[in-house]
């Protein structure tokens, strides 16, 4: 049996300030309280969040103990945990699940009012289990991936199977998730509709593969990247659009691509701040739905009014509506009988050791996800 008295020394991935460079460090790992967990990390991921966090959006709390996608081993629970044990494998999520709260059980949103987001960066006791040289270290979000040990809330973790594969695991703990949730909960995506995705990374991909699930007959992917093509073809992409090509809009060559009205759903997985009203006036007048899901370092950005004043709707997403427990359990199902193509997102591996490594691989135009092996 673990010792959960033992506070833990193990490298983490470290940002001290916004815009500083992210160092590998020793840190220390307390002992969970009461309702949390202890996770030994097999695997992480790095996506774009994690570049916002470092710049300091939306998070203004430093040091930083880095990632948020990531796949564990419970290594000691709190006396109040019922619902893990030592040995279980589990995805760390941000958002929670009590079921009972007026959101859970609405069927509205996946934003649960009792397990909320957390902006400090700190547990639900606004307390932190990772320290550095005696200063307390703050998470992304509710948990700190990039770290070879860690602690979250145990209404923050998701259980999965353990014979399933840790990278795809890590895959499915926020990016492609959150796509495949936003054609699945948010849009509802019709069998027989079109739809339109701006950015074919893990979101944008997820975007796509829920939509083929959903039936959809004509799937637009849109990129700047030539090489995003094979990858969208792999999860059910119809057609490509190679962004800046053509002196044309985006939207203007989506509606060619649709018997010039424009798709039923349109998804914004970028965070390019212009391709947001791109995004909305590649719907169809009166009845398009376009799901935000990218988000970039800007709070307020510039919106051409008149592509939303035709009826059009515009609806903000967080981890694509997928409520963390009973939604997340059946992607993650999805997961381990492999009715995802994962292994396409899967393009680099690096150690903890070299994470600054990852953020230079990222910027490759061959790069869909690089996956983070810990060291112990």
């Amino acid at each position: 049996m673990p010792n959960t008295s033992q506070v833990i020394s193990c490298k983490a991935a470290i940002c001290w300030g916004a815009g500083k460079p992210v160092t590998v460090e020793e840190i220390q790992v307390d002992p969970p309280k009461a309702t949390e967990v202890r996770v030994k990390m097999l695997c992480a991921s790095l996506c774009h969040t994690d570049i916002s966090s470092i710049q300091g959006f939306p998070y203004i709390n430093f040091p930083l103990a880095l990632g948020h996608e990531g796949v564990g081993v419970v290594e000691s629970v709190g006396d109040q945990v019922r619902n893990l044990k030592e040995g279980d494998v589990v995805i760390p999520t941000y958002i929670g699940e009590c079921q009972e709260c007026e959101n859970c059980v609405s069927g509205k949103t996946n934003l649960c009012l009792t397990y909320p987001i957390r902006l400090t960066g700190l547990l639900p006791d606004n307390t932190s289990r990772m320290s550095i040289r005696g200063q307390r270290l703050h998470h992304v979000l509710s948990c700190a991936t990039w770290s070879e040990y860690m602690v979250s809330d145990a209404n923050y973790t998701l259980k999965v199977d353990p014979t399933i594969d840790p990278a795809h695991a890590s895959f499915i703990s926020c990016g492609f998730s959150t796509g495949y949730g936003a054609a699945w909960k948010e849009a509802k995506v019709e069998s027989g509709s079109s739809v339109a995705v701006f950015g074919l990374g893990a979101v944008g991909l997820g975007a796509i593969s829920g939509a083929k699930m959903l039936g959809a007959t004509k799937i637009i992917g849109i990129d700047k990247n030539e090489m995003k093509r094979e990858k969208g073809e792999a999860f059910g992409m119809t057609d490509f659009i190679k962004a800046g090509d053509s002196a044309k809009s985006v939207s203007e060559l989506v509606k060619e691509m649709s018997g010039g009205m424009g798709v039923d759903y349109s998804f914004e997985c970028s965070g390019v701040a212009p391709l947001l009203t791109e995004s909305v006036e590649a719907t169809k007048v009166g009845t398009g739905k376009t799901i935000a899901i990218g988000t970039g370092t800007e709070p307020i950005i510039p919106f051409g009014l008149t592509s939303i004043m035709y009826g059009r709707t515009l609806k903000g997403s967080v981890f694509g509506g997928l409520k963390a427990i009973s939604d997340l359990s059946i992607v993650a199902n999805k997961c381990q009988k492999e009715e995802f193509p994962l292994q396409e997102l899967f393009t680099h591996e690096v150690p903890l050791t070299d994470i600054n490594k990852a953020f230079e691989l990222l910027k490759k135009p061959n790069c869909v996800k690089v996956v983070i092996k810990m060291s112990h």
